[in-house]
């Protein structure tokens, strides 16, 4: 079991590149969508699944998030570029760059042993949610040519970085007040 357990995470780190090269050098939008809702699946089956047997680990912990951030790393950078969109591209560096300061966080209060202040939270799991739906509905706009769903993905990606910005803060007051 924890072999599939980690292939799961392994697979959202794969499942990245690929999602990337099929939307920007083959326009396989309706492939792309369907690879990206099962990558989407397999992170919540992934914790599910670890959490159900007991078979968290410390590798998984790690990997678990990383996974995460390169999967919506390829796909926000390959939406912009193919749709040629400020906006997703904007929208896009702003969740990357809390990532990467969430992450350096959690370095920080892993070295200073508190890693309970960056500890994952519901809201982030509900902001990874709705990453996957935004990033999904634009996958689906893109696939049916619908200005409509990619409207509505484009608002659904600005909710979705309110929450990535407000998850982001929470991190780094919990970090940053003990240590000041």
């Amino acid at each position: 079991m924890n072999a599939l357990i980690q292939s799961l995470t392994y697979f959202r780190i794969i499942a990245g590149p690929i999602i990337f090269i099929l939307i920007t050098f083959f326009d396989f939008y309706g492939i792309a969508l369907m690879l990206f809702l099962v990558a989407g699946f397999s992170d919540y089956l992934d914790g599910y699944l670890a959490r159900k047997y007991r078979l968290v680990s410390v590798l998984g912990s790690v990997l678990d998030p990383i996974a995460d951030k390169i999967l919506i790393t390829f796909v926000v950078i390959g939406l912009a570029l193919t749709m040629d969109s400020i906006f997703v591209a904007f929208a896009g560096a702003l969740i990357l760059a809390r990532e990467l300061w969430v992450g350096a966080l959690r370095d920080l209060n892993a070295r200073s042993g508190d890693s309970s202040a960056t500890e994952v939270t519901f809201l982030a799991k509900i902001k990874t949610t709705i990453q996957i739906a935004s990033l999904s509905g634009l996958l689906l706009g893109l696939y049916t040519n619908n200005a409509l769903i990619i409207f509505i993905s484009n608002f659904i990606l600005f909710l979705a970085l309110i929450i990535t910005i407000k998850t982001g803060l929470s991190y780094t007051i919990a970090s940053l007040i003990k240590k000041i």
